[in-house]
């Protein structure tokens, strides 16, 4: 297939662009590069540089490749800076994924897999995440994502185009080659955090709240190797194609960990120690999120094979002691 890969450059996108090389697909990545990195993408990869909301742009893209389908990650994802300045985020993440549906219905293509979020459900209903349950979201980014999601359910009806709509947790890790990995500016993602603490490139470690309704009073979240996530957006696609089905998948290992377990996790696989400190709550953040992916691993026959902590936590910590500097 031709695949068009919005957010391409991006951490999740290059992953996943590197998964649909190894299984013969030919790609086409859209990237505006503002938090994406140029050297991220695979050579064998097509990089157009742009943003999804110039018109021109999308004309040129879809009137220059032939694209048979789109994976789209093109999105601002700091839960924090959408608290500060939602504007942003709606301009950005909903603006930006018309524009792209937009010129999909104009070029004819019918096939989009979404790269959604958890956050999504906000504060959750119950101990173990279905795709079924309520959606309140607590933060911007979270209200953006669903209200791309709904967007979806709206063209689906009304031009026939088929998505998926993966939402997943915490992604973590790096390519098992080592050759691209996590690189954000501000780092924002905890795992590196950890790391960077570890090698001394930060002071000390802060834990945002301690007095959660937790079994040790920090965040639990549900990690998943970002390498995982890139199989199964494919095998979303795959789905797509066979069924013409539209659907809602949950993708995650099934498994909370603490803050504070995260970090020990660090400790141990690093071998070194660094100080803490705990400080106040952040806006927007609910105390644990922890997926059921069962309906991903029944009707995508996705099995996450990156599925333990420390796995996950030794992919990072390789890519993070090889590129010191990222991608920079």
């Amino acid at each position: 297939m031709n695949v068009l890969v919005c957010g391409g450059a991006g951490y999740i996108g290059s992953h996943t662009v590197y998964k649909l090389i190894e299984k013969g697909h030919n790609v086409i990545v859209a990237d505006s590069l503002v938090t994406g990195h140029k050297t991220a993408v695979h050579n064998d990869a097509l990089l157009f540089e742009g943003d999804l909301r110039d018109e021109d742009f999308m004309d040129r893209l879809f009137s220059e490749n032939r694209i048979d389908a789109v994976i789209d990650f093109a999105a601002f994802s700091l839960v924090g800076e959408s608290v500060q300045n939602p504007l942003k985020y709606y301009e950005n993440n909903v603006y930006g994924t018309l524009k792209l549906l937009q010129a999909m219905v104009k070029a004819g293509v019918d096939k989009i897999v979404f790269s959604s979020t958890a956050a999504v459900y906000g504060e959750p209903e119950n101990n173990i995440i279905l795709e079924s349950d309520k959606t309140f979201p607590t933060n911007p980014y979270g209200e953006t994502k669903l209200a791309v999601e709904k967007i979806l359910k709206w063209s689906d009806r009304a031009y026939g185009i088929k998505f998926a709509a993966l939402r997943y947790f915490n992604a973590a890790g790096a390519h098992i080659s080592g050759k691209i990995g996590e690189d954000h500016s501000p780092e924002t993602h905890l795992i590196p955090i950890i790391i960077q603490t570890a090698a001394g490139k930060r002071d000390k470690l802060y834990i945002f709240g301690d007095d959660y309704p937790t079994k040790d009073g920090t965040c639990i979240r549900d990690y998943i190797h970002v390498t995982d996530l890139a199989d199964a957006h494919i095998k979303a696609l795959e789905k797509l194609v066979r069924t013409n089905e539209s659907g809602i998948y949950n993708l995650g290992n099934g498994k909370g960990f603490s803050v504070k377990e995260v970090v020990d996790a660090v400790k141990k696989v690093t071998g070194k120690d660094f100080p803490v400190e705990i400080k106040e709550r952040r806006p927007g953040d609910p105390s644990s999120l922890i997926a059921s992916s069962k309906k991903a691993m029944e009707e995508l026959g996705w099995t996450p094979k990156y599925n333990t902590l420390d796995k996950i936590i030794e992919t990072a910590v390789k890519w993070h002691i090889d590129n010191p500097k990222g991608y920079r």
